[in-house]
């Protein structure tokens, strides 16, 4: 199993997205404060709306620019945290296409596409 995942965010109506042939995503949303965390994060990227590249792993790796910590369940999904950020942001249950148990932290970094 990769310990490193590359999906391709980008803005469809007012959300954002991905998709992910390979676990079988088509226009998987960001809500709940996810949103509201990638919106921080990639503010500095140009035309990010248009899609930007996001490194993630529930292990540190070198120029990983977000943490997040887990905080609870909700649902079906999990609710994270960003301390530098001082926001919360939910995932929902598609993160288990990407790991097998609730990871307890994300690490996350944020490039051009």
């Amino acid at each position: 199993m990769n310990s490193l995942f590359v999906i391709k965010p980008y803005k469809y109506l007012t959300l954002w997205v991905f998709d992910d042939e390979k676990v079988r995503l088509i226009q998987e949303p960001f809500i709940a404060g996810a949103d509201e965390i990638i919106d921080l994060m990639v503010k500095d990227i140009p035309n990010a709306k248009e899609g930007f590249v996001m490194f993630f792993s529930d292990e540190p790796f070198p120029g990983h620019k977000l943490e997040l910590n887990w905080q609870r369940e909700d649902g079906s999904g999990n609710w994270y945290r960003s301390s530098a950020l001082d926001k919360e942001g939910w995932l929902c249950p598609a993160l288990f296409r990407y790991f097998k148990e609730t990871p307890k932290n994300l690490y996350a970094d944020f490039k051009k596409n």
